[in-house]
């Protein structure tokens, strides 16, 4: 299992802030690697270089958020969905349909 230290500087790599979703990853992951990739014919070496970057923190993140266990309790589920909701409510207006 990795360290905070290598986790860290695998979402910095990919461009990522302290929290991420594993949407965002992915997103990330394939901006960075098109970017980079050595068959742009871009950079040569560095760009070869970067990609092997690349994939070792996008293959880190993933482990570490694929070893994540999920809770299916309802009062869980009944957490996360009044937090989307205040969130739903602070994008969209507080005030909507007053």
């Amino acid at each position: 299992m990795a360290n905070f230290e290598e986790i860290d500087k695998a979402r910095k790599l990919l461009g990522l802030g302290e929290a991420a979703t594993l949407k965002q990853i992915k997103q990330a992951y394939r901006q960075m690697a098109f970017r980079y990739h050595p068959d742009r014919g871009e950079k040569g070496v560095q760009a070869e270089e970067m990609m092997k970057q690349l994939n070792a923190a996008y293959k880190l993140l993933i482990n570490y958020c694929s070893s994540y266990s999920y809770s299916f309790r309802e009062e869980d589920v009944a957490k996360t969905y009044r937090y989307d909701e205040y969130l739903r409510k602070f994008r969209h207006g507080w005030f909507d349909g007053i």
